[in-house]
C-alpha cells in the first residue's frame, strides 16, 4: 500500500507538489481567522435552573423550592446523569449534568418541559429560570459602569433596558448579568405609630396599594385579575365593561389614593411615606473605588472570544451617544487581551524557532536542496494537522497547541530522516559511479523508509493512548491535546510518503543536482556516537540497571514535587476572592472590597481594579452577600512576579476575611 503511494507520488510529482502548496495556502488563510481561546471546552453538557426567592433564608429555600424542584419535578428527566443543588439565602440553584453524548439542546428542552409544571410550587418565589448554556470559561468581558451625574437607580434603568438588550443581541453572547442592580420601585413605607393613631391596619395599606396598580402579583387582591369586568347584555348588543386605571408612577399621585375602608377620609400619605427606591440588594459592585454597576458578559460554548469581545465593544461604541453622564470601562476583565498577547508571543516564538531549525538543518544536512525540501514538508504537516483540527470544529487554545508542540519533534524527524536517506543514497550511488538513474534511487530510498515510518508512527501514537482514554472532565480537558498530537503525527507520515518523495524527485534527482557531502558536524558526532554505542552494547546489563535505578528514583521523587499537571499561565487578569464571616452584611463587604480596590490600584504595575459583592440575577455566582470577588488587571509592561507579590501582600493585610489570589 505504502509502496504504491510512494510510486504514484514520484510519478505525479508536480501534482503532489501543487497539492502540498495548496494545502499550505488554504490552511494558512483559514487558520488566520480560526477561533482562539485560552482553554478548551471541558465542561460536560448540563442545564442549570435558578429560582429567585428574595427574603427567604437558606433553610426556607431548601424546604420550599429546592427539594420540590429537585426531588418531585426534575428527578427522572431523560438523559440526566447527576443532579446537584445548592440553596443560599434568596436563591435556589439546581444543576443537571447530562450523560456523555447527550444532545444538550434536546436535554434542555426536556428540562424546560418539566418546568412548565412549576406552578405547583408554593407562591414564595419567582418562576424558575433555565439559564442559557455557557462556555467552560464563560466570562468573556466585564464592563464597569460609573459616573456622578446619574443616580444608581437611573444607571440601573439604563443598564437593564438599554445596555443589556443590545449586548444580548451580539452574536455569541449567552448572558449579561448585572451586579449592583437597583430596580426602580414605588415603595410605601408604613409607620406603625401613624397606623395605630388612625386606626388603620397593615392589610388595608397593602390592599389599597395593590389595587391602585394596573396589575398586582398578590392573588388575594382584585388587581391580581384585571380584565374581569364582564359585560352587559342588551337586546341588540353586548357591551364590554373595562376598569381603566391610570398607571401611577409618581409617588405624589400614589400618596393621594384613599385608604380602603376609611370612608375617603385618609390617604396613603397620611399613614405611610411613598417614595421611589430600590429592592433589597443581593449584591453590589465597585468601579473606580466607588459604587457602580458591573456587567458580566458570558458567551455560548464554542464562541470565539475575540469576535464576541469585538462585537460587544462595537455595540458599546454605538450606544455611547446615549450614555451621557456614564463611563464604561471594559478593561476590568478582558480575556481577549491575553489571547492577543499570546498570539503575538507565539508568532515571535515561531519565527525564532523556524530560524533556529533552519540553522540546525543547514549544519546537519549540508545541502540547500535537502534543506528546501525539509522547510516545505515540516510546515505542511503542521498546517495540515491544524487545518483538520479547525474543520472538526475545535478552537485553538493552549492545550491543542501543546499537542502540536509535542508532535514537532516527530514531524521534524520524519521529514529530515526521509530526505537524508534519499540524499545519502544519491551520494553513495554517484560516488560509486553506478548506472541507475537518480529517479530510481529516490524511489528505492523512499521505499526503504516505509517500514520505519509506519512503525515509528504506531509507536508515537501509542504514547498518547493514556491521555486519549481519560474520561470525565480531565478527559475532555486534554482531548484537544491528544487529537492535535495524533493529527500531526499522521500528517507527518502522509507527507513523508507523498510530498517528500515528490519534492526529492523534483530537486535532488535533477540532472546536475549535487547530493552534497557529509556535514562536518555530522562527521564529528558520528565518531563519538559510535564509541558510546559500542560501550553500551558491550555492557547492556549495567546500562539497564542504571536506567532502572533512575526510573525508581524518579518515581520516588514524584510525591515530593510541588507541581501541578495543569499548565500555569502568567494571566494578567488576577482574581482575589474574599469570604467574610457568615452573616456579614452587603454594606460591610462592599466597604472591604472598596478599601482593597483602592490599595491595589496604588500598586505599581496594576492597571485597573474592579469588584463585585454577592451575586446577580442569572449570574454565575451562587453565594450570599458575604462573598466578594476583586478583579485586578496587571499592565502588560509590568514586572509580573513583583506585581503579584505586592498584590498578595496587600490582600494578606485585609482583616476578618478568608482570602485567595488566583487566576481566573
Amino acid at each position: 500500500m505504502i509502496r504504491s503511494i510512494i510510486d504514484t507520488s514520484v510519478r505525479f510529482r508536480l501534482l503532489a507538489a501543487a497539492i502540498a502548496a495548496g494545502v499550505l495556502a488554504v490552511g494558512i488563510a483559514q487558520l488566520r481567522s480560526a477561533p482562539v481561546d485560552v482553554l478548551p471546552e471541558f465542561t460536560p453538557a448540563y442545564a442549570e435552573v435558578q429560582t429567585e426567592a428574595l427574603g427567604l433564608s437558606a433553610e426556607e429555600v431548601e424546604q420550599f423550592i429546592t427539594v420540590p424542584l429537585e426531588a418531585d419535578l426534575l428527578n427522572g428527566v431523560e438523559g440526566v446523569d447527576i443532579i446537584r443543588s445548592q440553596s443560599v439565602p434568596g436563591l435556589s440553584s439546581i444543576v443537571m449534568v447530562f450523560e456523555p453524548g447527550t444532545d444538550i439542546y434536546r436535554g434542555r428542552q426536556l428540562v424546560q418541559e418539566r418546568l412548565t409544571q412549576a406552578h405547583a410550587l408554593p407562591n414564595v418565589s419567582k418562576a424558575p429560570t433555565l439559564l442559557p448554556p455557557l462556555s467552560s470559561s464563560s466570562r468573556v468581558l466585564m464592563i464597569g459602569l460609573s459616573g456622578d451625574k446619574l443616580t444608581p437607580i437611573e444607571k440601573s434603568v439604563i443598564a437593564r433596558w438599554t445596555l443589556k438588550p443590545r449586548l444580548m443581541g451580539v452574536p455569541g453572547v449567552a448572558n449579561v448579568a448585572i451586579w449592583g442592580m437597583r430596580d426602580q420601585e414605588l415603595q410605601v413605607h408604613v409607620d406603625p405609630e401613624r397606623l395605630r393613631d388612625r386606626n388603620v391596619t397593615l392589610s388595608q395599606v397593602v390592599a389599597t396599594t395593590g389595587n391602585a396598580q394596573v396589575v398586582s402579583p398578590l392573588s388575594f387582591l382584585q388587581a391580581s385579575t384585571p380584565g374581569t369586568g364582564g359585560f352587559i347584555e342588551t337586546p341588540q348588543q353586548r357591551l364590554q365593561v373595562r376598569n381603566v386605571l391610570e398607571r401611577l408612577v409618581d409617588p405624589k399621585e400614589l400618596g393621594k389614593v384613599t385608604v380602603e375602608d376609611t370612608g375617603g377620609r385618609l390617604r396613603l400619605k397620611d399613614v405611610a411615606d411613598v417614595k421611589v427606591d430600590h429592592q433589597p440588594l443581593i449584591g453590589d459592585a465597585v468601579v473606580n473605588d466607588r459604587d457602580g454597576l458591573m456587567l458580566v458578559v458570558e458567551k455560548f460554548p464554542g464562541a470565539n472570544t475575540r469576535d464576541v469581545t469585538e462585537g460587544v465593544e462595537a455595540a458599546l461604541e454605538r450606544l455611547r451617544p446615549g450614555l451621557t453622564g456614564m463611563r464604561t470601562d471594559t478593561s476590568v476583565f478582558r480575556p481577549a487581551t491575553y489571547i492577543e498577547d499570546a498570539i503575538e508571543n507565539l508568532a515571535l516564538t515561531l519565527i525564532v524557532a523556524g530560524a533556529l531549525l533552519a540553522l540546525a538543518l543547514v549544519a546537519f544536512l549540508f545541502n540547500w536542496r535537502a534543506l528546501l525540501v525539509c522547510l516545505v514538508t515540516i510546515p505542511t504537516s503542521i498546517v495540515a494537522a491544524a487545518f483538520v483540527l479547525d474543520l472538526l470544529g475545535y478552537t485553538f487554545n493552549a492545550i491543542s497547541l501543546a499537542g502540536l508542540a509535542c508532535a514537532v519533534a516527530i514531524v521534524v524527524d520524519d521529514a529530515v530522516t526521509a530526505v537524508d536517506n534519499v540524499a545519502r543514497r544519491l551520494r553513495q550511488q554517484r560516488e560509486a559511479g553506478a548506472p541507475p538513474s537518480p529517479m530510481a534511487i529516490v524511489v528505492q530510498a523512499s521505499h526503504e523508509m516505509r517500514s520505519p515510518l509506519a512503525y515509528a508512527t504506531f509507536i508515537a501514537l501509542l504514547a498518547i493512548v493514556p491521555v486519549a482514554v481519560m474520561e470525565g472532565r480531565p478527559g475532555a480537558f486534554f482531548e484537544p491535546l491528544a487529537l492535535s498530537y495524533a493529527l500531526a503525527v499522521l500528517a507527518a507520515m502522509v507527507v513523508a510518503t507523498t510530498v517528500t518523495p515528490a519534492l526529492c524527485a523534483l530537486l535532488l534527482a535533477r540532472r546536475g543536482a549535487s547530493a552534497g557531502g557529509i556535514s562536518p558536524v555530522v562527521r564529528g558526532i558520528r565518531a563519538r556516537y559510535a564509541g558510546a554505542l559500542a560501550s553500551v552494547v558491550q555492557r547492556p546489563r549495567r546500562v539497564l540497571l542504571g536506567i532502572g535505578g533512575c526510573l525508581v528514583a524518579g518515581i520516588a521523587m514524584l510525591p515530593l514535587l510541588n507541581s501541578s499537571p495543569i499548565p500555569s499561565f502568567k494571566d494578567r487578569d488576577v482574581l482575589v476572592h474574599l469570604d467574610g464571616e457568615p452573616g456579614a452584611s452587603n454594606t460591610r463587604m462592599t466597604q472591604i472590597a472598596r478599601g482593597l480596590s483602592r490599595e491595589l490600584r496604588s500598586i505599581p504595575g496594576v492597571e485597573n481594579v474592579g469588584a463585585h459583592v454577592g451575586r446577580a440575577v442569572t449570574g454565575d455566582q451562587v453565594v450570599d452577600v458575604n462573598s466578594s470577588d476583586v478583579w485586578v488587571s496587571v499592565a502588560s509592561d509590568a514586572d509580573y512576579d513583583a506585581t503579584m507579590t505586592a498584590i498578595r501582600d496587600a490582600v494578606r493585610r485585609v482583616p476578618g476575611v478568608g482570602r485567595e489570589v488566583v487566576a481566573y
